[in-house]
């Protein structure tokens, strides 16, 4: 029922009517919501206020309170709900970075007035600039999830990153050229090369550290992770349970979240050879852990594997450091990071005969094109030097005269 109030105006009357009409409740909070709209006359202003009634009824959308919403508020404000559900504070991270990258464009954009057009402008200037596909495709995601929310709230009524394209770059022949697998992991004389350059010029948790890496398939995160409750030294398991996160690099501002994927979370057999190697470092880090808590009343006693005499973690970046020290000490030319001893790991299982559901599982991998391709390319290696092997095993034979003259003149098959 509309309600009808006399205002003061500057017309040839002298007054204006304002009609309040009932309208749905907000579907954010749930409260009333009275629509009151002016006119110089009743049917003028319940005319206008119907036309908004109508609009709120058909898609819900309160353009009064739209209007003044800028992209850049509902962003942030998406954020913070989805912070609050089951997130990775990696995750959240990466999406805080990917708003930003958006904001660039559309910060000061109405909420209800970004355009399908503006969108892939957007996804075709990052690709313009080079920026990498992943990144985009990120970019795209958060944007898509950003409106999704816009929508549920009656903020607008459809998604216009709905049927957008990810540019795609095709690559020169010179780029497949010089791509090859072979640069994701170690080959086993590289592999040999570092570990001997880590026993000769390593600093301490180096050799116990690089050894776990190449013989686990584990992520840096997982192995600064690790505490002495994970590994078993009777049935020489190690188990993934964690990963290490720690934004800013900060000693004592780390956290421990789940790994990548729910695959992620593994028990790994680990070579006798390499338990026994951290058997020996735990008896030695006792001793100097015992001496640090009587000295160190602040000593932060949680039991990691891998830790600072305080008792702290240590994080990724000391890993990738130590390595980068190393790898000066050999003649290993690859771009190498301690990621590479996963996909190493993988090129070390397939080669032992491993079976590729078996390797996946062992790694718990969330690259599953990448471990097809080391396997299918060690594999077909192996294939390739089984049948040199046999051409050298059987050269007697393969290489035996065919011809029908010396068949009759000589013993048909030569020994070698």
């Amino acid at each position: 029922m509309a309600s009808y109030t006399k205002v003061p105006a500057k017309n040839k009357q002298g007054y204006k009517w304002v009609c309040t009409l009932e309208g749905p409740p907000d579907p954010v909070t749930g409260k009333r919501r009275q629509i009151p709209r002016r006119g110089d006359t009743k049917k003028e202003a319940l005319d206008r206020a119907q036309k908004v009634l109508d609009e709120l009824t058909k898609n819900g959308i309160d353009e009064r309170k739209v209007k003044k919403l800028t992209f850049e508020e509902v962003a942030w404000e998406w954020l913070k709900t989805y912070s609050k559900g089951k997130v990775k504070p990696g995750t959240i991270r990466i999406r805080e970075k990917e708003i930003k990258i958006l904001l660039r464009y559309i910060a000061k954009v109405k909420i209800d007035k970004v355009t399908h057009r503006q969108h892939q402008n957007i996804l075709n200037d990052l690709d313009d600039k080079d920026y990498a596909r992943t990144t985009i495709e990120g970019v795209h995601v958060t944007a898509n999830m950003i409106m999704k929310y816009a929508i549920k709230y009656k903020m607008r009524i459809d998604n216009p990153c709905t049927g957008a394209v990810i540019p795609e770059k095709i690559l020169t022949v010179e780029e497949i050229e010089n791509t090859s697998i072979e640069d994701k992991f170690l080959e086993k004389n590289e592999l040999t090369e570092f570990l001997e350059a880590v026993f000769l010029y390593g600093m301490p948790m180096d050799l116990e550290r690089f050894y776990l890496l190449a013989f686990s398939g584990m992520r840096s995160g997982e192995l600064c992770a690790l505490k002495w409750t994970d590994v078993n030294f009777i049935t020489n398991q190690i188990r993934i349970t964690k990963t290490l996160y720690n934004e800013n690099n900060n000693m004592v501002e780390y956290k421990l979240v789940p790994p990548k994927t729910k695959g992620s979370i593994r028990s790994v057999d680990i070579d006798e050879s390499v338990m026994k190697l951290l058997m020996d470092y735990k008896e030695q880090q006792q001793k100097i852990m015992a001496e640090s808590k009587k000295l160190n009343p602040e000593f932060h006693d949680a039991n990691f594997v891998f830790c600072r005499d305080n008792g702290y973690p240590f994080i990724q970046k000391t890993i990738l450091n130590r390595m980068e020290r190393l790898l000066k000490k050999t003649s290993i030319k690859k771009e190498a990071t301690p990621h590479i001893f996963r996909h190493t790991h993988i090129s070390m299982l397939a080669e032992a005969g491993v079976d590729l559901k078996t390797i996946m599982k062992r790694v718990g991998h969330d690259d599953p094109e990448t471990t097809l391709r080391i396997y299918t390319h060690v594999t077909e290696k192996m294939r390739m030097d089984a049948n040199e092997k046999i051409k050298v095993y059987f050269s007697g034979i393969l290489n035996f005269d065919f011809s029908r003259e010396t068949q009759k003149n000589e013993p048909v098959l030569q020994e070698t």
